[in-house]
């Protein structure tokens, strides 16, 4: 009796494993599944479309809609686009339409239109739209759209819409419009637009449009129109328009206009400074324009008019308003015999 017991016993399992193989590997037959206790809950072997539970299948193909864990061995098909995955998913590859929740990827995550959740690819993880939430990806993560909140990528994090939060790429994070929050890159970071927070890269930190904060670039630190903040470069600072703020360089910093303190190493220049320029080599304005506030270098060469204070072996200004103290003070439009004098000179 016991001996039929544990036959039928072995029997029913075999037979339990044969239907999950056949179910679960068929990933050519859309929509079979074998479920327990109903087709829209509890356990799924197979393809199930809509289900909640604990579902197990092979590569998910045209499914609708899945909440409870999802146990996957491949990355689902291309028509599986519209799969809405909320709970737990797990497996090689776990992907679909969107995904909500824990995702786990033995290689990575791929979600067509939106991944949120906590998420982690050995590899990486991605989104055709946006991904929101704690993102590990082992060389990166990136988003067609947006990527938001905590994300760490190897090698890099991409957004080609907006990146928003703490950003940590081993090489690089970069947007293709608007960089927000803390950004670090191994090698660089940049926006297309607008980067506003702590960024920082190894080389280069830069914005194709503004950018505010603390900006650190071991080689270079700039901006097509605005640099405004706290702005440190090992090598140039520079902005097509504006540099604000407190503005440290190693070689040199420029801008059209200059506004705060900005020190370097070689050289600062630009149309318009007011404020405080230091510099060991030179502070340089351009024919017609303006320096406004203390100028301290070795030359400070004013191409156009000085109001307040230079100091330096050679001064040189079209006109002052203020004074020129160094070995050499040259007033360019003083009358003959006061163009040129020792120890300090102005506007007479």
């Amino acid at each position: 009796m016991r001996k039929q017991t544990h036959l039928r016993a072995g029997a029913g399992m075999a037979a339990g494993l044969a239907l999950f193989l056949v179910f679960a590997g068929s990933s050519q037959l859309s929509g079979r599944s074998l479920d327990i206790p109903s087709h829209r809950w509890g356990i799924s072997f197979g393809n199930s479309s809509e289900f909640t539970g604990l579902r197990f299948n092979f590569r998910d193909s045209r499914v609708r809609r899945i909440s409870g864990i999802n146990v996957t061995l491949w990355q689902p098909r291309k028509d599986n686009k519209e799969a809405v995955i909320s709970g737990i998913s797990l497996g090689v590859i776990p992907g679909g339409g969107t995904l909500k929740g824990l995702q786990i990827g033995l290689l990575g995550i791929a979600a067509e239109t939106k991944l949120s959740g906590i998420s982690v690819g050995l590899l990486g993880l991605g989104s055709g739209g946006d991904i929101s939430g704690i993102n590990i990806g082992g060389l990166g993560a990136g988003a067609g759209e947006n990527v938001k909140g905590l994300s760490v990528g190897g090698l890099g994090i991409g957004a080609g819409g907006d990146l928003f939060g703490i950003n940590i790429g081993g090489l690089g994070a970069g947007a293709g419009r608007n960089m927000t929050g803390l950004n670090i890159g191994g090698l660089g970071v940049g926006a297309g637009e607008n980067a506003m927070g702590i960024n920082v890269g190894g080389l280069g930190a830069g914005a194709g449009e503004n950018m505010t904060g603390i900006n650190i670039g071991g080689i270079g630190v700039g901006a097509g129109n605005r640099l405004v903040g706290i702005n440190i470069a090992g090598v140039g600072a520079g902005a097509g328009d504006e540099l604000i703020g407190l503005t440290v360089a190693g070689i040199a910093a420029g801008s059209v206009k200059i506004r705060g303190i900005t020190v370097a190493g070689g050289a600062v220049g630009g149309q318009d400074l007011k404020g405080v320029q230091l510099a060991i080599g030179s502070v340089l304005v351009t024919k017609g324009g303006r320096m406004t506030g203390l100028a301290a270098s070795a030359f400070n060469y004013v191409r156009g008019h000085q109001t307040g204070l230079a100091i330096g072996i050679v001064n040189y200004a079209y006109r002052v308003k203020g004074l020129q103290i160094g070995f050499v003070n040259i007033v360019r439009d003083n009358p003959r015999g006061l163009k040129v004098l020792p120890i300090f000179n102005s506007s007479f």
